[in-house]
């Protein structure tokens, strides 16, 4: 069995409720029920939630709240990991035999089915415990420096000043879109970011992050051309 589990929980804070916010015609929640629908690798989708209105509007798009999520796990500092581990637990406790859980982040909105079947497809080949989505930086890390509180310029990787960029590695960051993890992965609390996950790739152009308002305003942007079919 594979469950997805989107956590989306009501205290977000620099984009109020963002959860259920109008996104492209629909509450931002939908566009990723609808995708681990369309998948059709799961078979339950679970929301994990502390707050009724998202539990309300997530079963009314045909996901499930089986339990509404304890508050030590709904701040500001809850983990990724440790709330889809207390999603593992209900299901364990619940004698389902679950294999692998997905974790599919409520504001991916450019998520396509066809990722989360691929990602499957790896965690069913590979001997892996996590699968999770990865973009390329727009440019090489190695040449990154940080400001000064003065302005004044300081390289981060100073010995490949000299270093031409096509010599430099490519460079990932994690896409902030779904995490598909073993169930055992999860309740072990297994580092996400090690040898044992595989960096499943999303075009630059589909990745954005939406943790502030110009995120926000970014992604708008983008959904007009990506979205508009």
């Amino acid at each position: 069995m594979t469950i997805c589990v989107i956590p989306a929980r009501g205290g977000s804070k620099r984009v109020p409720r963002k959860n259920i916010k109008n996104f492209f015609g629909k509450p931002m929640i939908q566009w990723s029920i609808e995708a681990a629908k369309k998948s059709n690798i799961f078979n339950k989708i679970i929301v994990s939630t502390d707050d009724n209105e998202i539990a309300k509007v997530s079963e009314d798009l045909g996901a499930i709240v089986p339990f509404i999520r304890p508050k030590e796990l709904s701040d500001d500092y809850s983990s990724t990991i440790d709330v889809i581990a207390h999603a593992c637990d209900w299901v364990k406790k619940n004698d389902l035999d679950t294999g692998v859980v997905c974790c599919l982040y409520a504001t991916s909105p450019f998520i396509l089915p066809s990722d989360l079947i691929e990602a499957k497809k790896v965690m069913n080949e590979k001997e892996l415990q996590y699968v999770f989505s990865v973009s390329e930086y727009p440019s090489s890390i190695f040449r990154s420096f940080k400001l000064t509180n003065k302005n004044r310029v300081d390289m981060l990787f100073p010995n490949h000043f000299f270093t031409r960029s096509q010599d430099l590695p490519d460079t990932f960051h994690d896409a902030g879109m779904f995490y598909m993890g073993k169930t055992d992965a999860w309740l072990q609390g297994l580092k996400l970011f090690d040898k044992h996950s595989y960096g499943y790739k999303i075009p630059r152009w589909r990745v954005q992050d939406i943790d502030t308002i110009d995120d926000w305003l970014h992604a708008e942007k983008m959904a007009k051309f990506i979205l508009k079919s």
